[in-house]
This record gives structure tokens, C-alpha cells and sequence, in this order.
């Protein structure tokens, strides 16, 4: 890189090559005039790498920037790995769908999402390593690399999401700031150009703690980084973001505001010209739909014209009768007394025609069912809520031996409500109390003497 950086020919024209060529292939969906924007201040700053390296100040400046947003970043996303692991498997997902006629990637996809847990971890810990190894000046060119790898990455990521409308909220700062996919790409696209700033300021970066010292701290903070998204995968996030949270009110949450006024979208067909082979983006008042001779459907999107305004948090929170399909919602909401959820995403798997439970139920459905006898004894109410269809609920109440009514929520709101399957819920009204994951659930007595009867 510092000798590309020092050629200026070779700066020049291998920097206003790749410029031009990714220039020429701007899709539709971006704006050239932002693309154009973001390439002529790459190409100044490169061009001019020897003026602009002079400045200490600018270098320091986008030091601190990046590695003050790579660690919040981290950070934020370590706090709720589970949330970002499905962030992960959406993603995953996407690309399987639309690599589908490679099957050796899908089947790469797959694996992935299998490990989504262990690589949302895996990516929390390095964003917090790099923003900490930048800041402190430790391994600089190795810091430097991994940086503009990464962020060039994830600017491909966000730039696909957004062109092609797949992931709507990117994750990249977990439920505390959601951005939407065209936003995130522009926060990569300006990291870009820090990270490129960075570069030509290499010589201004120095150790501050000298390099055994800035090692073993490097040391310490990844150990540190693994620690935290693994002790918040175990216990639950210990800054809770999401409006299922105790302490937030879900009719509350449910109600638009007082400036509330929806979103506007509109439908794009998008069709393919038949001699071309080119595709073109039509509204549905101007589709070529009776012009099959030179034009075929291909796909259809939507595109969001106004953003919502005092939007409900919760849009999609809705409870009902496997059996009935009736709605449950302010049947369950409307109980004044304390009652408890356990929210169970799914029940377990069917292999070759055969139940079989998961082994996070099995360990801990004998505790469970011992708290639902309590809370029976007690007139406490006591639902199981779950994605799984009427009879998979059916076989697995007998195995497990539950003793307890299981109702229907879309899983999506299950994985938001609480980021263990199982987990368990306390709630009073439409009031979320107080939350368990699996593998610390409390004793109903230890429940009653901390929350009932201090009026909690």
C-alpha cells in the first residue's frame, strides 16, 4: 500500500481505472451523483496522499472516529449476540435464495447460519479488538489491513441489502440505533474514506503503551470481548433495548404517537426486455403488461417513498388458539394479576418421522413443570408460546408431561421478546415484570418473595 500510495503514475492511473469501472457499473439503485461524490474524494485524498500526510491532526481525527465506532459498535452488538446471530441468519439466508442455482454456495450458507451464534460473537470480539489495537497504536499496518478488509466488506453487504431490498435493518448497532440499509451504507461509505485517510497517515500512528504493554492489553480486551457476548448469550442482554424489555408496557409500546403518520411505499415491477435481456424498473401505472412480445415479468419490489412517523414500536405482537385460531391477545393482555409466558421459538425437531424434543426443554421442563404446580396452587396463570404447529405442540405436551396451555405467536416476535428458547416471562397487564433465560430459571418461591409481595 505505501508503495502504491508513493507512485504517483501508477497512483493515478490504477486509482482513476478502478474509479471509472465501478463508476460505469453504478446500478440503477444508487445515485451517481453520490457514487461520484465518494470516488472523486477517494482519488483526491489518494492523488494527494503526500499533501494530506502532512496534517497529524487529520489522521489523529479519523483515528479516534474509527476506533471510537468499531468499538461501539462491537460493543453494542455484544450486549445482545443472540439478536445479532439472527441478524446473521437473515443474511445467510438472502444469499442462499439468491445463489440458489449454485447449490455447493447454498450449501455454504447453510453451514454458516448453523454457526451463526459463534461468528456474531466471532465479530463483535474483532470490532472491538480492531477499534481498541487502532486507538492504542498496536500492530498498525496488520490494524490498518484488517480494517479496510473488513469495512470493504460489510460496504458490499449493506450496499447489496439496500440496492435489492433485502434486510431492512442491518443490525450494525443492534435495536439501540437502528439504521435502515441505505443509511448503513453510507456510514461504510464514510469509514471508507477514514480508513483511506488513515493509510496515508500511517507514519503519524505511534504505540501509547510501547509493545509488550499494548500486547498484553490487546490480550486482555479480546478475552474481555469474548467474555461479555457470552456471559449476554447466557443471561440475557444486560442492556435491553427491545420493547419487550422489563419495565415497558406492551399495550404502550403497541400505540402509535401523537405525530404518528405511516409510511409510504410503492410497488416496482421490474421487467426483463426479451431481445436485451436488460431489465427496467416500471410503477404499476406504466407496466408493460399487454406488450408480452418484448417484455417479461421478472421480479417485484417494494420501495419505501416516506419514511413512518411515531410508528408503534410493536406492529406484529398477536397471540392465538392453535386449536381455535382465535385471538388470544387481550385475553392474556387484559389479566390484571401476575401471570407468566414461556416463550419457546420452537419445540424441537422432526427427525425421520420421529419427535424429538430439544435437550434445552428436557433439561429444565422438570423445574418448569414443578413452577407451573406452584403457580396452580397459587391461581397464577402459566401459557407456553410457541411458533410450532398444533400437533407438533400436542406430541410434545406429552412427552414432557406439560400441564399448561400452549398458544401461537409468530416466531420472529418470540426471538424478539426474549433471546432464550426457552425463556420465561413474568407479567402483569401488559407490563413485562421481569425475564429468565433457560438456563438460570428462578424458583417460583425465590418469584413470589422478590416480586409479589414486594408489590413489584
Amino acid at each position: 500500500m505505501k508503495t502504491f500510495l508513493e507512485n504517483k503514475i501508477v497512483r493515478f492511473l490504477l486509482s482513476g481505472g478502478i474509479a471509472a469501472l465501478v463508476f460505469s457499473i453504478c446500478p440503477p439503485c444508487l445515485s451517481k451523483v453520490v457514487l461520484g461524490g465518494v470516488l472523486l474524494t477517494l482519488l483526491i485524498l489518494i492523488n494527494g496522499a503526500a499533501f494530506f500526510a502532512r496534517f497529524s491532526w487529520l489522521t489523529h481525527g479519523a483515528r479516534i472516529l474509527v476506533g471510537c465506532l468499531f468499538i461501539f459498535s462491537g460493543f453494542i452488538k455484544s450486549n445482545d449476540p443472540s439478536g445479532f446471530s439472527y441478524k446473521l441468519e437473515e443474511y445467510f439466508e438472502v444469499f442462499a435464495a439468491d445463489l440458489s442455482n449454485f447449490h455447493f454456495l447454498v450449501s455454504f450458507f447453510d453451514l454458516l447460519k448453523s454457526a451463526s451464534l459463534f461468528l456474531a460473537i466471532f465479530i463483535c470480539t474483532f470490532e472491538v479488538a480492531l477499534g481498541f489495537m487502532l486507538l492504542v497504536g498496536v500492530r498498525i499496518r496488520l490494524t490498518l489491513w484488517l480494517l479496510l478488509l473488513m469495512n470493504v466488506f460489510f460496504t458490499f453487504l449493506t450496499f447489496y441489502s439496500a440496492c435489492f431490498n433485502k434486510v431492512t435493518h442491518c443490525g450494525c448497532f443492534g435495536d439501540a440505533i437502528q439504521l435502515t440499509p441505505w443509511q448503513s451504507f453510507g456510514k461504510d461509505l464514510v469509514l471508507d474514506i477514514l480508513i483511506t485517510v488513515l493509510w496515508i497517515g500511517e507514519g503519524h500512528i505511534r504505540s501509547l503503551l510501547g509493545t509488550f504493554f499494548g500486547n498484553l492489553a490487546t490480550v486482555l480486551i479480546i478475552a474481555g470481548s469474548i467474555a461479555f457476548p457470552v456471559y449476554a448469550w447466557y443471561y440475557l442482554p444486560p442492556i435491553d433495548f427491545r420493547p419487550y424489555a422489563p419495565g415497558k408496557n406492551l399495550c404502550e409500546e403497541m400505540k402509535q404517537g401523537p405525530h404518528y403518520k405511516a409510511a409510504k411505499y410503492e410497488s416496482l415491477l421490474i421487467y426483463r426486455n426479451k431481445q436485451t435481456k436488460q431489465t427496467q424498473e416500471f410503477t404499476q401505472k406504466n407496466y408493460p403488461w399487454q406488450d408480452t412480445l418484448h417484455w417479461e415479468w421478472a421480479d417485484t419490489k417494494t420501495k419505501l417513498l416516506e419514511a413512518g412517523v411515531d410508528e408503534p414500536k410493536i406492529t406484529d405482537f398477536k397471540i392465538t388458539d392453535p386449536d381455535s385460531g382465535d385471538n388470544m391477545t387481550d385475553s392474556v393482555l387484559g389479566n390484571k394479576d401476575y401471570y407468566f409466558l414461556l416463550v419457546a421459538m420452537e419445540l424441537g425437531e422432526k427427525k425421520k418421522d420421529k419427535y424429538e424434543p430439544r435437550k434445552a426443554y428436557l433439561k429444565v421442563q422438570g423445574r418448569i413443570n414443578d413452577f407451573v404446580a406452584l403457580c396452580d396452587k397459587d391461581k397464577k396463570k402459566f401459557y407456553g408460546l410457541t411458533s410450532a404447529a398444533l400437533p407438533e405442540i400436542g406430541d410434545f405436551r406429552h412427552e414432557v408431561q406439560a400441564m399448561y396451555p400452549y398458544l401461537n405467536a409468530d416466531q420472529t416476535v418470540l426471538k424478539t421478546m426474549i433471546r432464550s428458547n426457552p425463556g420465561l416471562m413474568l407479567m402483569k397487564g401488559c407490563e413485562v415484570i421481569a425475564n429468565w433465560p433457560y438456563h438460570a430459571l428462578p424458583s417460583y418461591n425465590d418469584v413470589k418473595e422478590k416480586y409479589f409481595k414486594s408489590g413489584k
